[in-house]
């Protein structure tokens, strides 16, 4: 995955496209991530310990990675990612301004 938990990312299609956010968990094995403040559904929940009202409550649900770019840490822009060798370990780089990604 060109992404990873802690990413600041764009959405770049969907019903939230242009919206932007922090990536709060990513599941590498469905190839999706879930995204703060992106793609918000409504969930319906039963009463329990933690909720005794019970109701509908709102939370993100995952997006396929696919549709978000990483955001450049210079510029603020979209941009893809590439990989190069550091001291002898793979860094992600943003392939716009060539800046390493943290």
């Amino acid at each position: 995955m060109h992404v990873k938990k802690g990413d600041k990312v764009m959405v770049i299609s969907g019903k939230d496209k242009g919206k932007t956010g922090v990536i709060l968990s990513a599941f590498p094995k469905k190839d999706r991530v879930l995204v703060e403040g992106v793609n918000i559904v409504k969930k319906h929940t039963k009463p329990n310990q933690a909720n005794p009202q019970g109701g509908i409550v709102e939370q993100e649900a995952a997006i396929h990675v696919s549709n978000v770019m990483l955001i450049d840490p210079k510029s603020g822009e979209p941009t893809r990612v590439g990989y190069k060798m550091e001291d002898g370990k793979k860094v992600r780089v943003a392939k716009k301004s060539g800046e390493i990604i943290k």
